[in-house]
């Protein structure tokens, strides 16, 4: 079955309208029908499939339910677009040629950023509930868009804290902010990924004590504190370091805690190496740092501080009338 119908002009109040037609009002309805009906039925099978699959927000399986509803619409107004408006009498050639020229133009950050969304896609850049560094921004994805990715805002340690933008907050904890990002950063810029394949982090405290303290006892209480509380004999990150080395070209790296020396001008640094997992960093370093301390105040160990030693001074001499 099919609707021919005249191309008669338009006339609203006896003028009639240029370039308008009755096949092209009938269109113009068309159009808006079917985007009307398509967001109608892309919100109703998101809110079913939330109610069915249940979880939060950050539940893997709502994500990407919700992505793939929304790549199946957009395929759908996409289709349904071009049926109304292509028909087999219609010379599109140049139209579409001028079309593409100026729409690759105008929208060239809209079209980067749509093609890095199917990249993140169907990569192992990141998904929803990574930890990463994305376009100078750290924090946990909470959204992913066609064209932006929603990060939750982290603080940063002290030794990068001064860059910008600054944020209040010296450890890797939220600040409370929503920062967005277009997705083409990508392309530009490296993405760190705290989460993917190893969700594992290395840290280091490092703690400066004089040369006459006892260095075997300062380095024996560091390498406590560390197996209190870091990530030690545990098989789940042995076998991500095993995956790591299967599919990188890793080369061989301990997990269990380790005590460098450093010797400098004033004091003899010691530096506790250990694992722990990507989440509670800042929890881990603060007990830590309280069971070191305790220890070596019970040891009479003090912290070294920068200090000046007078070795000498000039003769003096008083003279009186």
């Amino acid at each position: 079955m099919s609707i021919i119908l005249p191309m008669e002009g338009v006339e609203i109040f006896g003028v009639t309208l240029v370039g308008v037609s009755t096949t092209i009002g009938v269109k113009l309805l068309l159009t808006t029908a079917l985007v009307v009906v398509v967001t109608i039925l892309r919100r109703l099978v998101i809110a079913l499939a939330r109610l069915a699959l249940g979880g939060d927000v950050a539940d893997s399986r709502r994500f990407w339910t919700r992505q793939g509803v929304q790549v199946v619409a957009a395929v759908v107004m996409l289709l349904g677009l071009i049926s109304i408006w292509v028909t087999p009498e219609t010379d599109v050639t140049t139209g579409v040629g001028l079309i593409s020229a100026g729409l690759a133009f105008a929208l060239r950050q809209v079209i980067i950023s749509l093609a890095a969304y199917f990249v993140i896609l169907r990569g192992d850049t990141f998904t929803v509930g990574d930890r990463i560094t994305l376009g100078g921004v750290r924090g946990d994805v909470v959204r992913l868009g066609f064209l932006k990715t929603t990060i939750m805002e982290m603080g940063q340690p002290p030794s990068v804290a001064a860059t910008d933008p600054a944020v209040w907050v010296n450890s890797r904890q939220y600040t409370g902010r929503l920062v967005t990002v277009t997705n083409g950063v990508i392309f530009s810029e490296p993405v760190y990924n705290y989460t993917r394949d190893f969700p594992y982090l290395w840290e280091e405290i490092t703690v400066p004590i004089s040369y006459q303290a006892d260095r075997a006892e300062a380095e024996s209480i560091l390498l406590e504190a560390a197996r209190a509380h870091a990530v030690i004999d545990d098989p789940t990150a042995e076998r991500a370091l095993a995956f790591m080395r299967a599919r990188y070209a890793l080369s061989d790296a301990s997990l269990g805690p380790e005590v460098f020396w450093r010797i400098t001008d004033n004091w003899l640094e010691l530096s506790v190496r250990f694992l722990v997992g990507h989440r509670g960093v800042r929890v881990v370093k603060d007990q830590m740092t309280r069971d070191i301390l305790r220890a070596f105040d019970a040891a009479g160990i003090s912290i070294a501080s920068a200090t000046y030693e007078v070795v000498g001074l000039p003769e003096l001499r008083i003279s009186r009338d």
